[in-house]
């Protein structure tokens, strides 16, 4: 078995975030336990391209989707799909929290403009061009959990961060049989660049 850190994980980074205000019927299928957050039809997707760097536990790349869905009454994040670049955090991740990595080849460059493409052997995943724009004064507190399956059961993890934020413009392409396809239906509601982020991930 693959070693990994025990949780928390203290990371360090980048992160190119879009969100997307999706039709129910096309949000992405979210753990047990939970139901997606909706208002008028639609739901709230995320997709975002994360570089660990620095002082994190591990160093590698991610690309996820998340859903806002919630647990009885209670906000949660759930990830939906997930692809990194290290057997670490692909085993630490499965393992400690059920999130349900897998692994991709990355070609992504942490630069002021992001260019960024994964993939999985042959086939291609998803490519992205995030250009910043304004930046907001300040580092912003963020904190959430995240809601998963582990062992049959519903697990809820605390993730608790700071960053710097940028809104962005983004392009995000995909293939038509890349799962994540539907979010090159329409343009991203928003984007933003967290730079420099330091987060907790875990108990």
């Amino acid at each position: 078995m693959t070693p990994y850190p025990e949780q928390p994980w203290h990371l360090a980074g980048q992160m190119y975030l879009s969100l997307w205000l999706e039709p129910r019927s096309e949000l992405p299928q979210v753990v047990p336990g939970t139901v997606p957050v909706t208002a008028f039809g639609r739901g709230v997707v995320g997709a975002a391209w994360v570089v660990y760097e620095d002082e994190s536990v591990l160093h590698y790349n991610e690309l996820l989707r998340a859903v806002l869905v919630r647990d009885g009454r209670r906000p949660r994040a759930c990830i939906t799909d997930i692809w990194v670049d290290n057997e670490a955090s692909l085993a630490g991740g499965r393992a400690l929290w059920g999130i349900p990595k897998e692994r991709a080849v990355f070609e992504l460059d942490p630069a002021d403009v992001l260019e960024a493409a994964a993939r999985t052997g042959e086939s291609a995943l998803a490519a992205s061009r995030f250009s910043p724009t304004w930046r907001l004064p300040g580092r912003w507190p963020v904190s959430y959990k995240v809601a998963q399956t582990l062992d049959g059961r519903l697990k809820t993890s605390q993730v608790s961060s700071k960053t710097a934020l940028r809104f962005a413009r983004a392009r995000w392409t995909a293939p038509a049989d890349s799962p994540l396809s539907p979010l090159t239906r329409r343009p991203p509601l928003v984007s933003l660049t967290l730079r420099d982020f330091s987060l907790r991930f875990g108990d």
